[in-house]
């Protein structure tokens, strides 16, 4: 029976989905992903380059922040039906690490069982172009799918092994894909926060604000980050990591400096709470 393999390099979906929806690349914390929207985008996408294959599973590579647990996004893939999640590590640069080993590795294995007999492949690294190679020496077709501008934003080498190429643009990666503007309206100038906080120790004006900048968080959160938290607390009780760097600087927006230790743990508990008696959570 003849089967495909989808292959997605989530650093380069989400560095290069931004850029084609906003015109540059903005940090993963301003990037939404609904992950439902996003599985059934990559079956089309393989049912559309191979045809005449039953889909084996999605592969889903990202990585974790050293010392963090996993996004949301990633908490709801990996429960996901038909998705195989695999994270490497993010070092204190940004920079991935293992990511690419790990799809190599999985391509490689798959051709050489005879699992696939195509895969597709959302990429852009030139160091996975070996993979390619030796995956069709098994007999395995490869698509290699980029974003807008693809020729800008793939490696030439890793088109070149290709069997087909072709590109995803705007309204492709929008369906499943959301950038959030910068948000100024939750915070004030730092002049104007500093004066209205005094000291630091001085904690019960701020956590009046931290509170507020809790509730419009927790009401802003897309259906599927909400699914994150829930699948998340089933074995955490922490807000997961990625929610948490989002948080944080809003609140330190509002406040006009970085928080305490102390309003640290008080936001989180101020989400817990506002998060357990939010209607759409």
């Amino acid at each position: 029976m003849d089967r495909v393999a989808v292959f997605v390099d989530a650093g380069y979906l989400f560095a290069q989905g931004s850029v084609v929806l906003t015109g540059a690349k903005r940090p993963r914390r301003d990037i939404t992903l609904d992950a439902e929207a996003a599985v059934a985008a990559f079956k089309e996408l393989a049912s559309s380059k191979a045809k005449r294959c039953q889909l084996l599973r999605i592969y889903w590579y990202d990585g974790v922040l050293s010392g963090h647990g996993p996004t949301t996004d990633q908490i709801v893939l990996a429960h996901m039906d038909d998705v195989k999640l695999r994270l490497g590590i993010v070092n204190s640069s940004g920079e991935q690490k293992e990511v690419d080993s790990l799809l190599v590795t999985d391509l490689i294995e798959l051709a050489r069982l005879k699992a696939i007999s195509e895969g597709v492949l959302l990429a852009g690294d030139g160091d996975l172009r070996v993979g390619v190679q030796i995956a069709q020496n098994y007999g395995v077709r490869i698509h290699v799918v980029g974003i807008h501008p693809a020729r800008g934003s793939q490696s030439p080498h890793l088109l070149q092994e290709a069997d087909t190429t072709s590109e995803w643009k705007a309204q492709n990666v929008a369906a499943f894909l959301t950038v959030q503007s910068q948000d100024a309206s939750l915070s004030r100038p730092r002049h104007e926060a500093a004066a209205s906080m005094g000291a630091p120790e001085q904690t019960a004006q701020s956590g009046d604000d931290i509170s507020a900048v809790v509730s419009e968080f927790v009401a802003s959160l897309q259906p599927s980050e909400v699914e994150g938290v829930l699948a998340h607390w089933q074995t955490q009780r922490s807000i997961p990591a990625d929610l948490d760097r989002k948080l944080l600087p809003k609140c330190a927006a509002v406040l006009g400096r970085a928080l305490t230790q102390d309003e640290g743990r008080f936001m989180r508990r101020a989400f817990r709470s506002a998060f357990k008696s939010d209607p759409a959570s």
